[in-house]
C-alpha cells in the first residue's frame, strides 16, 4: 500500500489563485526547498500553496520527481504583435531592460518620472512575447496603457475594470480589479507589469501578485519607498530591484534642468486666530485622552467620532485647520502674481484638496481635473492644454502619478501631502526635456502652520536639492 502511494504520479494544478499538489507523501515534500509554503487541505486531499510560488516549485518538483511529475498549470499563450513601433531606447532604458533580463525577468525598475519607464515595459513585452497583464493604480492610467499598447503594438488589449471584464492574451486592469479577479485569471499570464508598484504591498492589493502564477514580473516606479515600510515586500511580490537610475544622473540631460523655488506666505489675522484655536482644541483632546489611554492616536479618534461628541468636535477642528492651510487667502494672491510672471506659459497648479482646486478654477477661470471628473471631460481638458487653448491646468492628486501630462515647464504646488513620493512625482510633471528650456517648480507654504513641516518632509529627496527661498 505504501509503495503504491509513493509511486503515485505527482500532479501540480492551478485552483482559484493557489497551486494544488497531489501525490507526494509528507516526507517527500519536506525534502523540497521552501517546503513550508505547502499546507495540507483535507477538503480536497491535496497540498496547497499560493500561486506566486509556481516558478520556483515547478523547477523543484521536476528535479525531485523527474518523469513522475506532471505540470497541469495552463501555459500562458504566446503573443504575436501586429507591429512593433518602438523608439530607439536611450542608454539608461537599454540598461534597465538588460538588468531585468539578467535578473531572470523578475524585478523592479526604479527610474525618475519622465525617463521612460513605460518604454522599458514595452521593450520587455516585445522581448517576452507572452500573455501579459498590466496593472495600473487608477482607471485613467489603465486606459492610457490600453491606448499606448494599441499605438505601439497595434494590439487591442482586453480590459478588466470600470464595469468591464474582457480578458485577452494582453490585458490591462487596475490594482483593485486585479486582486478581486486574480483567482480567476491568475494562470493566464506569463508576465505581470505593475505600474507605480508602490501601491502593490497594501493589505488587499498584494493579492494581485500572490494569486498569480506568472513567472515573469516587472515593477515600475520612481519612488518605491512607503511610510509603512511595506515596500520591503516588493522583493518577493515582484522581485528585487534590478535597476535604479539616480535622479542627478539624468538632470539636465534626459530630463530638463530646473529650479525649485519655495515661497513662504502668512495667514491673515483672522485665519491665524482660527487656526490657533483649532490647534488648541485638537491638542487638548488628544492630551486628555492620552492620560487615560497612553498611545491614543488619530486613528482612535476617528473610531470614536461616531459616538463621542468631543471626538467629533476635535475632528472638525482638525479639518478646519487643514482647510485654512490649503485655502489661505495669501496663497491665492501669490498664485495670481505667478500667473502674471509666467503669462502665456503652460502651467500646472497642484492643490492640496478638491475644494482648493475648485476655488482656483472658479477664481481664475481655468480648467480643473479632479478624481471624479468624467473621463470624456478629462481627456478634453488635457487635449485643450496640449494644444494651448488653456495655459493653466489645476488638479488635486489625479495628475501626481503616471498620467501623461502635456508639456509644461512651470508647476505651482499650493498644497499636498508630506510624502517625498508626491513631491517627486509632481516635479516630474514639468521635467520632460524640450530643447534647453528650464523648468521651475514653485512651492507656496503657509508659515507658522503644519504646512511648513509637510514641506520639509516633501523636500527630503535629491530632486529638491538647492531649493531657493523667495518671497513674492
Amino acid at each position: 500500500m505504501n509503495r503504491q502511494m509513493i509511486e503515485k504520479p505527482v500532479v501540480l494544478s492551478f485552483d482559484r489563485g493557489t497551486l494544488l499538489l497531489t501525490g507526494p507523501q509528507p516526507r517527500e515534500l519536506s525534502a523540497l526547498s521552501e517546503s513550508s509554503v505547502w499546507k495540507w487541505d483535507s477538503r480536497v486531499g491535496a497540498w496547497r500553496c499560493d500561486a506566486i510560488h509556481y516558478a520556483a516549485m515547478r523547477v523543484a518538483l521536476a528535479q525531485r520527481f523527474g518523469g513522475d511529475f506532471f505540470d497541469e498549470v495552463p501555459s500562458p499563450v504566446r503573443v504575436s504583435w501586429p507591429k512593433k513601433d518602438l523608439p530607439e531606447p536611450r542608454a539608461e532604458q537599454a540598461e534597465a531592460l538588460a538588468a531585468w533580463i539578467r535578473a531572470g525577468r523578475r524585478g523592479q525598475i526604479v527610474m525618475p518620472t519622465g525617463t521612460g519607464k513605460t518604454e522599458v515595459a514595452f521593450a520587455a513585452m516585445a522581448e517576452a512575447q507572452v500573455a501579459t497583464l498590466v496593472v495600473a493604480p487608477v482607471r485613467d492610467l489603465m486606459y492610457q496603457w490600453h491606448r499606448r499598447i494599441l499605438q505601439v503594438f497595434g494590439y487591442d488589449a482586453g480590459v478588466v475594470g470600470d464595469t468591464t471584464f474582457d480578458i485577452r492574451p494582453v490585458t490591462v486592469t487596475t490594482y483593485d480589479s486585479a486582486y478581486i479577479h486574480m483567482d480567476k485569471m491568475g494562470a493566464g499570464f506569463g508576465l505581470l507589469i505593475f505600474d507605480e508598484e508602490h501601491h502593490l504591498p497594501g493589505r488587499c492589493r498584494r493579492e494581485a501578485a500572490i494569486l498569480s502564477a506568472a513567472p515573469m514580473r516587472l515593477g515600475l516606479t520612481a519612488t518605491p519607498e512607503r511610510s509603512d515600510g511595506l515596500h520591503a515586500d516588493l522583493d518577493w511580490l515582484v522581485g528585487p530591484v534590478a535597476y535604479r537610475l539616480p535622479f542627478h544622473q539624468v538632470r539636465g540631460s534626459t530630463l530638463a534642468d530646473f529650479d525649485v523655488v519655495r515661497i513662504p506666505v502668512a495667514l491673515t489675522d483672522v485665519e491665524q486666530a482660527t487656526y490657533d484655536q483649532c490647534s488648541r482644541v485638537v491638542r487638548h483632546f488628544i492630551t486628555s485622552r492620552r492620560k487615560e489611554q497612553p498611545g491614543y492616536s488619530w486613528q482612535d479618534l476617528c473610531k470614536e467620532m461616531g459616538r463621542d461628541p468631543q471626538a467629533r468636535h476635535a475632528q472638525k477642528a482638525y479639518y478646519l485647520k487643514q482647510s485654512i492651510e490649503d485655502r489661505a487667502a495669501e496663497k491665492l494672491r501669490v498664485l495670481e502674481d505667478l500667473f502674471r510672471l509666467h503669462v502665456g506659459q503652460q502651467t500646472i497648479v497642484f492643490a492640496g484638496s478638491n475644494a482648493m482646486a475648485v476655488e482656483v478654477s472658479k477664481r481664475f477661470l481655468v480648467p480643473s481635473i479632479l478624481s471624479h471628473t468624467p473621463k470624456r471631460e478629462r481627456l478634453a481638458v488635457l487635449d485643450g492644454f496640449a494644444k494651448g487653448r488653456f495655459t493653466v491646468l489645476v488638479a488635486n492628486r489625479v495628475l501626481d502619478e503616471g498620467v501623461d501630462v502635456p508639456e509644461a515647464k512651470v508647476a505651482v504646488v499650493i498644497g499636498g501631502q508630506a510624502s517625498t513620493r508626491q513631491a517627486t512625482q509632481r516635479l516630474g510633471r514639468v521635467l520632460r526635456r524640450t530643447g534647453d528650456a528650464r523648468a521651475t517648480l514653485y512651492e507656496v507654504v503657509c508659515e507658522d502652520t503644519k504646512d511648513v513641516e509637510r514641506s520639509r518632509k516633501r523636500r527630503r529627496t535629491d530632486a529638491y536639492e538647492r531649493t531657493v527661498h523667495r518671497r513674492v
